[in-house]
């Protein structure tokens, strides 16, 4: 059944042609398996609780009928402005339109928020630019630029609120930087979600083409209830497509964790259990709120982009396991800079457990994609990173935010898979962790972070921070360990050191494997163990051992290309070293659209290398599974970042042949 709604119908209907509905919400109370939710071009300022599942073969979708052109917005209008003092002026609103949720009453806080606790949920946005909030008048007043802003012309714009408690309203100042809100188009965001299922297990839901923006969404941590402007909220088999989703004031999609009662921001509300330690329990208590294969992930986000939202443009939590992240563009995620801590980026997931990111932008986010814990079947291909770090004469981020890198695997495992990807950022590839495969790419950016920040974080001695690994393909625990680092693969990637070094930087900023120059090989690490082949262990090898059983994991390297000074692995053996002439890429737009210029493949000559497979790749340590799709089969890397056939051998990084110079790289 087809189910219509229009926003500028004449009068509310009961959802057919010629009587639609005029609020999306009505429809979702009604639309049952195998029905179609068509929503013709206007604004539906609503939050939209799908009640009813969609099964497999029979799924509930939501379509707007013009793609782009039907805009759920979790903002009011506000035309009630009136001149306080020069550029700034105040209006008054009741809180009854609030309801049990007041975003101007409500801060950015929770589990792992470093920032300061004083910016609000609510915003207020003129033209669709999002203001900056102050805490007090007298800085609204001054509207002076935010110096820590990637868009510093923007930061003029600010606001500021307080509650007048006696008649019941929240009061909002706004420098307008000399234009008359009145006649402006200016909201101020009053929903938490736009399209959100209040209950969780709402499966197979397809949301096509809509605009969605301004949700006042809440910080969104991996133990902690994590909302966003869309999400399946804990079910299984949602499509989000061919959307536009930006403004939000913390995540844009959550595909995430539901609410424990006993286990929301333990940490920040209680104190007396580490956040680390709160984590561990929320993938344990999982297993017994439902956090099975069969029941929750297997999501599809494609074609969407996705932008200007303050904490990150997809967040997740064991809800978007076996998901698929294709062809999106993932963008300007965290440039006001207002908010800090250990949960921003284009795209943050926990558990990424055979999750496939593919053919996506990710650029000029304060990070491109992190995966936290749990990355173990997770494959990153064919994705584009660029200018994911802050624009010369940025001030210094707050105390308490990340730093900028195009992909960030933390503390997970493996296997996780980074092949035939443009890393073009100045940091590449931070990776405190295990179990990665790094096979055909073109990296301009240091590794950072190697050997390292896996432990627990403080005063006194370091402590081992030990997190979970899984049934290969499920979600159930397997176990728990520390990361020993190591058992990384780098195959066939192109090292070009495109940015010099600092005198004193914050972290490495050379550019190749050699961080790994202390790494065994697998030969050297199974030695202590090759000698007990065959035989029973005696009364002295668990201790004798013990030493080797907590040491580094081998590493493997070969086909790699060295440019402009980028350094190599002392054990690797089959590379090419270029140190005489100056290798150039540069990313440009053509016609709107990225191109890469290089003369990296004059220099490459006819070197030539192995096309890698999943033999090559082997298994990962811990979890003992080897580098494969998520239906267990082989993976070969014979095709490139196009998708064009590698052949017998191959050149390496992320293009079959030179011909891919100059053609464009991503099309929106």
């Amino acid at each position: 059944m087809k189910i219509y709604v229009d926003a500028n119908a004449t009068f509310d209907g009961n959802g057919t042609q010629e009587r639609p509905f005029k609020l999306i919400n009505e429809a979702a109370q009604v639309a049952e398996p195998g029905d179609e939710v068509l929503v013709f071009p206007g604004t539906y300022r609503e939050n939209v609780n799908p009640i009813h599942a969609g099964t497999k073969d029979a799924r509930i979708v939501y379509r707007s009928v013009e793609p782009l052109k039907a805009t759920i917005t979790g903002a009011e209008k506000v035309t009630n402005w009136e001149k306080y003092k020069g550029n700034v002026w105040v209006t008054r609103i009741n809180n009854s339109i609030f309801g049990s949720y007041n975003p101007y009453t409500t801060f950015v806080v929770g589990d792992w928020y470093f920032g300061p606790v004083d910016k609000h949920t609510g915003a207020v946005y003129m033209n669709n630019i999002h203001f900056y909030e102050t805490t007090s008048l007298e800085d609204c007043i001054k509207g002076e630029v935010y110096a820590r802003s990637w868009n510093p012309a923007n930061s003029v714009y600010k606001w500021y609120t307080e509650q007048d408690e006696d008649r019941n309203e929240t009061v909002i100042y706004a420098n307008f930087q000399g234009k008359d809100p009145n006649h402006e188009d200016v909201d101020i965001n009053v929903r938490r979600e736009c399209f959100w299922p209040k209950k969780t297990g709402v499966n197979y839901i397809t949301f096509a083409g809509f605009t969605v923006n301004k949700a006042a969404t809440t910080w969104a941590p991996p133990a902690a209830f994590q909302d966003g402007m869309i999400g399946p909220h804990w079910s299984k088999g949602w499509i989000i497509e061919d959307c536009d989703i930006s403004l939000s004031r913390c995540a844009g999609i959550s595909l995430g964790k539901y609410k424990d009662p006993n286990n929301d921001h333990y940490f920040t509300y209680k104190h007396i259990k580490s956040p680390t330690q709160m984590e561990r329990e929320a993938v344990c208590r999982g297993q017994y709120d439902g956090w099975l294969k069969e029941k929750i992930g297997h999501h599809i986000v494609r074609r969407c982009n996705i932008h200007d939202c303050e904490q990150d443009g997809i967040v997740g939590r064991q809800g978007g396991v076996f998901s698929l992240i294709e062809d999106n563009h993932v963008h300007h995620i965290n440039n006001m800079q207002e908010l800090a801590g250990a949960e921003i980026a284009g795209i943050k997931m926990h558990a990424a457990i055979d999750v496939i990111y593919r053919r996506n932008h990710f650029d000029h986010c304060t990070m491109g994609l992190w995966c936290d814990w749990e990355a173990q079947g997770t494959r990153i291909t064919q994705n584009l990173f660029d200018h994911n770090y802050a624009p010369d004469g940025t001030a210094h981020r707050l105390n308490g935010a990340m730093e900028s890198q195009d992909i960030w695997v933390e503390v997970g495992h493996g296997p996780t898979l980074i092949d035939n990807n443009l890393l073009l950022s100045k940091d590449s590839l931070k990776i405190p962790t295990q179990g990665l495969g790094v096979v055909n790419n073109l990296i301009l950016g240091s590794f950072t972070y190697v050997g390292t920040g896996t432990d627990y974080p403080g005063k006194g001695p370091d402590r081992q921070r030990y997190t979970p690994y899984h049934i290969p393909h499920r979600t159930e625990v397997a176990g728990f360990s520390t990361i020993l680092h190591g058992d990384d693969r780098f195959y066939n990637n192109i090292f070009v050191q495109k940015w010099a070094p600092e005198a004193n930087p914050e972290d490495n900023e050379e550019v190749g494997t050699f961080v790994f120059d202390d790494y065994p090989t697998y030969d050297e690490w199974y030695a202590p163990f090759k000698r007990l082949e065959g035989t029973y262990a005696k009364e002295n090898d668990m201790n004798d051992l013990q030493p080797y059983h907590l040491g580094h994991l081998p590493v493997w390297a070969g086909g790699n290309v060295y440019l402009n000074g980028a350094k190599a692995w002392k054990k690797e053996v089959n590379k090419l070293v270029n140190d005489h002439d100056e290798a150039k890429v540069d990313l440009v737009e053509k016609d709107g659209k990225p191109v890469i210029e290089t003369n990296v493949y004059d220099l490459i000559g006819n070197y030539k290398t192995n096309i890698i497979n999943s033999d090559i790749l082997g298994e990962a340590f811990e979890p003992e599974q080897r580098f494969e799709t998520p239906e267990g089969d082989d993976i070969q890397i014979s095709e490139d970042y196009f998708g064009n056939h590698r052949g017998i051998s191959t050149i390496p990084g992320p293009f079959a042949s030179s011909d891919a110079v100059g053609k464009t790289l991503w099309k929106k």
